[in-house]
């Protein structure tokens, strides 16, 4: 596996071209000075990089001299991302942020493969040194992450039982777990802005293979709205602003409700017992009805979100049913996954897959898909993740 540090830059979920306010006539104030150890290249450049892309605008470059000195400048703008890339490397060997005048950054390349950076060294530069350490413990737990899931896989191949994968697959959750929490606690003390942009698109770009939960759209919206109401006069922060409330409006339009303010259509399947469970039973409850399955990954991804709401409403007259798409004799699969999911709720299923009753009942074409059910038997809520789930919830369970 590549390094995980030399993966593709760039605010995707943003989807903007973060284009900084600048004075062209203004002299060249920021400054980046150091040396580059083991390597053969004989230019370094310096490139400002519009998000979404991993290829930069070059704005300076110099000659490293014999003993790997160099020196770059660029004009001082509004908090930016600059990344350093020698002559003969595809991507950008390391990052900084300009929040200072003058930053001193040492690189030493691996000596057998001078793609890669084996220590980096910031000084001067708070925000840079930040960005450094967030992406080196990112990165560490991401190559646990891949270990896990090369172990995994290897054991599906080998037909393992589910009781020896499942304990890496917990592990593996956990880990997940652990650098969403990471990445969110680190934005919220993140004080540069081009910093707090950085670690959010670092987090919403990794590839989803690592089973990492992405942010949902009203969480980035807060992040951005308060970022925004900080430095208002930030025209990256404001382009990314512009970009998700966009996002917001198409995703509101798109996600146009088919049940909210209609009666819940009532149904009837069995438990994991084998005993039927009618949605009407659940009459006098708040009720998220959770349409999913053990196959379906977006489902399994969706998971926690649903434990954690569960777990934090349950004893406010709330409850989950969750509702199984899984296939004609694989019971077994789906209790697996209920236990390795810590799924605490009814759970009901005619093991059909997409031939299950309840798909012309709800008339949904895609998991994971939910609705969420009043005391009443009446539907005020649909399609609800992540986020926008628990804000539902606090609003109608205050």
């Amino acid at each position: 596996m590549k390094q995980i540090i030399m993966r593709k830059w760039g605010y995707a979920i943003l989807a903007i071209v973060w284009v900084a306010c600048s004075d062209k006539s203004s002299e060249k104030k920021f400054e980046i000075s150091g040396v580059v150890a083991n390597s053969t290249a004989k230019m370094i450049y310096l490139e400002e990089l519009p998000a979404g892309s991993s290829q930069g605008i070059i704005v300076d470059s110099s000659h490293i001299s014999k003993e790997g000195g160099y020196t770059l400048k660029a004009e001082k703008k509004e908090s930016l991302i600059y990344g350093l890339r020698l002559d003969k490397n595809d991507y950008a060997v390391s990052y900084v942020i300009n929040d200072v005048p003058k930053i001193t950054l040492n690189i030493e390349l691996n000596k057998l493969n001078n793609q890669y950076a084996d220590k980096i060294e910031v000084k001067g530069s708070p925000a840079s040194q930040a960005m450094k350490d967030f992406i080196a413990e990112y990165n560490n737990d991401l190559q646990k992450i891949y270990v896990l899931s090369r172990q995994a896989d290897s054991l599906r191949n080998m037909s393992a039982p589910d009781s020896t994968i499942t304990p890496l697959v917990i592990e593996w959750k956990s880990l997940a777990d652990k650098v969403r929490n990471y990445t969110i606690a680190s934005i919220d003390k993140a004080i540069d802005p081009a910093l707090v942009i950085f670690e959010l698109g670092y987090y919403q770009t990794t590839d989803r293979g690592f089973g990492l939960e992405p942010l949902e759209i009203d969480q980035v919206s807060e992040i951005v709205n308060k970022l925004e109401a900080r430095v208002p006069s930030h025209e990256g922060v404001a382009a990314v602003k512009k970009n998700v409330d966009e996002q917001l409006m198409q995703r509101s339009k798109a996600m146009e409700a088919k049940w909210v303010g209609k009666p819940a259509p009532d149904f009837s399947l069995p438990d994991v017992n084998g005993k039927a469970v009618a949605l009407s039973s659940f009459k006098g409850k708040y009720v998220l009805v959770d349409f999913w399955a053990s196959w379906c990954v977006p489902c399994r991804q969706e998971n926690p979100n649903v434990v954690r709401a569960y777990n934090q409403f349950k004893n406010k007259n709330f409850t989950v049913l969750g509702v199984s798409l899984d296939r004609p004799g694989q019971k077994d699969k789906w209790l697996d996954a209920i236990k390795a999911d810590n799924l605490g709720w009814t759970h009901v299923s005619d093991l059909k897959y997409w031939e299950s009753s309840i798909i012309p009942v709800y008339k949904f074409n895609g998991i994971p898909y939910n609705v969420l059910v009043d005391p009443t038997g009446m539907v005020i809520g649909e399609n609800l993740k992540g986020y926008g789930l628990t804000a539902k919830l606090e609003e109608v369970l205050k």
